[in-house]
């Protein structure tokens, strides 16, 4: 099966990572603390105008500020939200609005939980856009079709695709969104962004047996998140330049990096010797 063919499905699966705003109010945390701004029309400046009055420098963006909401306390934080998305109160839509602590303004977690998953599902793009062309494609068959899985494009390869072969990824791909939907419910506030019951603790599988210190782990989930924003990134130039060449990430590398004939001739211009 098409790595990429994954892509899609898991974007699909993992829409509801990213969840719509509940309207709730919370105090600021941080070093620049601003009073919530009162319920109704009249109550005076909005929430996410008392976080931008009181931004501070953002380390991402020397040149910019960022909301006061983003303080540094949370893993990761480099101040980089230049569109104020963390002014903005979020929760899981799937808990309904008996649960307005769940969505508040100020509270990172949900914002934390999208992105790595969403990181997550970035990282196994990029690998199934490099892994056609490095280990080959699987073989068709007469039910499929004897190309059916021979286009190391990424994006033609995914019309190619059986539309059975999609749906059982998609199927897949959606037991793992519900499972991870219930270990939220389970949790409730104890929930931790981005865990799915997998690594090292108790009652957890382990197939590694990690086991790491608290510092080494803590290094361990900043390192995760940093190559979560880096997929993110790359598969979106990895998909804009597919589709821009029609060919595979390894086809456009080794177009790039091959030496012209003209420079093998550079030598006759210089004495000999040189």
């Amino acid at each position: 099966m098409k790595f990429v063919a994954a892509l899609t499905a898991c974007l699909l699966a993992s829409a509801n990572a990213y969840t719509a705003p509940l309207m709730a109010t919370k105090v600021l945390k941080g070093k620049k603390a601003a009073k919530a701004a009162p319920k109704g029309p009249s109550g005076g400046a909005s929430f996410s105008a008392q976080a931008w009055a009181n931004a501070g420098p953002s380390t991402a963006l020397p040149f910019a500020t960022a909301p006061a909401t983003l303080d540094g306390s949370m893993l990761g934080d480099v101040g980089f939200d230049p569109l104020g998305f963390s002014t903005t109160p979020v929760g899981p839509w799937f808990l309904g609005s008996s649960e307005p602590s769940q969505g508040v303004i100020g509270d990172l977690e949900w914002y934390r939980e999208a992105e790595l998953i969403h990181g997550r599902i970035a990282q196994i793009a990029v690998l199934g856009f490099l892994g056609p062309e490095l280990f080959g494609t699987l073989p068709g068959n007469s039910w499929t079709g004897a190309d059916a899985y021979s286009n190391t494009n990424p994006l033609e390869a995914f019309s190619q695709v059986p539309g059975l072969a999609l749906t059982q990824i998609f199927l897949f791909m959606s037991f793992l969104e519900i499972r991870r939907l219930n270990i939220i419910k389970e949790e409730g506030r104890n929930f931790q962004p981005g865990d799915l019951r997998i690594g090292q603790g108790p009652n957890r599988y382990n197939p590694f047996g990690l086991n790491y210190s608290p510092e080494e782990y803590e290094e361990k989930r900043l390192q995760e998140l940093k190559h979560c924003r880096l997929a993110m990134i790359g598969v979106f130039g990895l998909a804009a330049q597919a589709n821009a060449s029609g060919m595979g990430v390894l086809e456009q590398l080794g177009g790039g990096l091959a030496i012209p004939n003209y420079v093998s001739k550079a030598g006759y211009f210089f004495p000999d010797g040189i």
